[in-house]
């Protein structure tokens, strides 16, 4: 299963699901599944996402124990 940091990196940066939404080009309930786990990323959009909060997509996302 993928998990991701999302939730954490969005409050971090004092990001509203809306205002993310916006930077990404998507829907603030597109925002709301991915955080909570129900709607995984495209490559694209994860990309982009890790270019707003400048870190690896690695942590925004990653694998769970034992899914190698």
């Amino acid at each position: 299963m993928l998990k991701n940091k999302l939730y954490e990196l969005r409050k971090g940066c004092k990001y509203t699901q809306e205002g993310l939404a916006r930077k990404l080009g998507v829907t603030r309930q597109t925002i709301i599944s991915i955080e909570q786990g129900k709607y995984i990323a495209s490559l694209p959009l994860a990309l982009k996402m890790a270019k707003i909060f400048e870190v690896p997509v690695e942590e925004i996302f990653c694998l769970e124990e034992g899914d190698l």
